[in-house]
């Protein structure tokens, strides 16, 4: 285990604490608004938010924490994941007043979403085509963004739009910030495995005035690049608990499941994927926290190849996890009673969101100068 601190020990403790009161072993869906409240009263929303903006005052490894534990919790605040990602953007690039009222909000239990991928801008972020032409003394919206999580239930969006320049160029993006019921903008949610937890939204004649760009004009790339470390580093977290509840649940599974008059788990082809499982899980672990570590010391500096591989791996071992899990529990891992199959959709789907595995792997390859 690493050297964790009495206070981050203690965290973690409570944390796993609420989680078994409120959740048990059950998952209770997407986002609970209830519970997200409960959560925010507790302060730990904010555990990463500077203390003045209201905040704890913890780095990226106290964020870690939270999120493995409440993500093997199976706690169901969703929102969170892209609001922690939005409150990093404000920290780093809003103005006073926006720090104030969108970190102050984030805190109490407000739900932010992050709008970046379009039709035909996903991996190439450089292709956005989604126009805010300035205008009146503000921004005139149109266009389309699409697999927005959390837009449905958010009460703002971070929207990364082009303000000039032309698709393909890095230049002439800007962070503009959008109330989500905002005239002009249509938030529509798109059908997953997993329900409606992404959306589409549609920005027709949507204006903006001047205070909502979120930094500079034109230079969005930039401040989208400096959020890589948290961006990552979040969902391998959020991986590495989702792993470990697979793990910990099959593993409960395959001691009780009898089969040929002994429990299925003393049999060697099980004892040795849980082996391999349990070291992988091991490995991830020291990843993340690692990385986490690497981000606090040098908040200011880009990570490319070790956050790109703490993604790669997280994920792609969340994956492996509750796929050879289901496999060890056969059928009752496919049934909905037994939930695994509700962490294999999400674990699936984590090696494409937030950077494809593919796309980690280019960039780790072109950190050795390939």
């Amino acid at each position: 285990m690493l050297d964790l601190t009495d206070e981050q020990r203690a965290f973690v403790s409570a944390v796993a604490d609420f989680c078994r009161r409120e959740v048990g072993t059950g998952p209770r869906g997407a986002h609970d608004p209830e519970l997200y409240r409960k959560v925010a009263a507790l302060g730990w929303l904010s555990v990463a938010i500077a203390e003045e903006h209201g905040g704890a005052g913890g780095g990226m490894l106290d964020s870690c924490l939270f999120l493995e534990a409440t993500a093997h919790g199976q706690l169901p605040i969703g929102g969170f994941n892209t609001s922690i990602i939005v409150a990093g953007a404000y920290e780093r690039f809003g103005s006073p007043e926006q720090r104030r009222t969108v970190l102050g909000g984030i805190g109490a239990g407000d739900v932010w979403s992050i709008a970046m991928s379009e039709p035909e801008a996903g991996s190439d972020i450089a292709a956005l085509a989604c126009w805010a032409e300035p205008r009146d003394g503000g921004f005139v919206v149109n266009g389309q963004k699409t697999w927005c999580s959390n837009a449905h239930i958010a009460e703002g969006i971070l929207l990364v739009a082009r303000t000039s320049g032309a698709p393909g160029e890095h230049a002439g993006m800007t962070m503009l910030q959008v109330p989500a019921d905002h005239p002009g903008l249509r938030i529509s949610g798109i059908d997953t495995m997993g329900g409606r937890e992404v959306n589409d939204l549609y920005f027709t004649d949507c204006f903006l005035p001047a205070d909502a760009v979120v930094g500079t004009v034109d230079h969005g790339w930039k401040q989208l690049m400096a959020g890589l470390n948290v961006e990552r580093l979040i969902l391998a977290a959020i991986m590495l608990g989702t792993a470990q509840r697979a793990f910990d649940d099959v593993l409960g599974y395959i001691k009780q499941r009898r089969q040929f008059g002994r429990p299925i788990g003393s049999f060697q082809v099980l004892r040795h994927r849980i082996a391999d499982l349990a070291t992988e899980i091991e490995c991830t672990r020291l990843l993340v926290y690692r990385t986490a570590e690497l981000v606090d010391r040098d908040p200011g500096t880009v990570l490319p190849r070790e956050t790109s591989m703490v993604k790669l791996k997280a994920t792609e071992t969340a994956r492996r996890v509750a796929l050879d899990a289901m496999q060890m529990m056969g059928g009752y891992g496919y049934a909905t009673e037994y939930g695994m199959e509700r962490l294999v959709r999400s674990t699936v789907v984590s090696t494409v969101y937030g950077g494809t595995s593919e796309i980690q792997r280019e960039i780790i390859g072109k950190t050795y100068g390939l």
